[in-house]
């Protein structure tokens, strides 16, 4: 697996081209055939399952909870998001609007995905929480925090 950072790139049009609106899919290019991930927290007690290409665009966000666990958001509806085990295992972290649910791992404190304010239908994994065996390349474009609003 490549990664590579394009430190470039706007981040106004990063968060537009990264999230969908509520209710509308992440577009997906043609060419690309959606991948069945496997991810989860580093204990195991939360498991979960996302469709994604093998090649993914990621975003890196600045603001203070992103930069300080190190997320790196991968946007998808709903549809793409299977929680295999570990909705008992789950605790909530909700702060500033409240619409954003920031979910974390009751006992190894991992926040693997959560539902953010930007795509309230819809779910950012974070890559890094990610088997990286299915995932051929990610390209990270950093967001800025208010910007991005995830």
């Amino acid at each position: 697996m490549r990664t590579s950072t394009n430190r470039s790139a706007s981040c106004v049009t990063i968060a537009r081209a990264c999230l969908p609106r509520p209710g509308r899919e992440a577009p997906v290019p043609e060419a690309a055939a959606l991948v069945t991930h496997r991810g989860g927290c580093h204990c195991g007690a939360i498991a979960f399952e996302v469709d994604a290409p093998a090649r993914v665009t990621v975003s890196e966000c600045n603001c203070s909870i992103c930069r300080m666990s190190g997320y790196l958001h991968l946007i998808v509806p709903r549809a793409r998001f299977r929680l295999l085990r570990g909705a008992d295992a789950l605790s909530e972290y909700t702060f500033n609007t409240g619409t954003a649910r920031h979910l974390f791992c009751r006992r190894c404190g991992v926040k693997s995905f959560y539902v953010p304010r930007s795509n309230p239908e819809g779910y950012s994994v974070n890559v890094r929480c990610l088997d990286q065996s299915t995932l051929e390349h990610i390209d990270i474009e950093p967001a800025k925090g208010p910007a991005f609003a995830g």
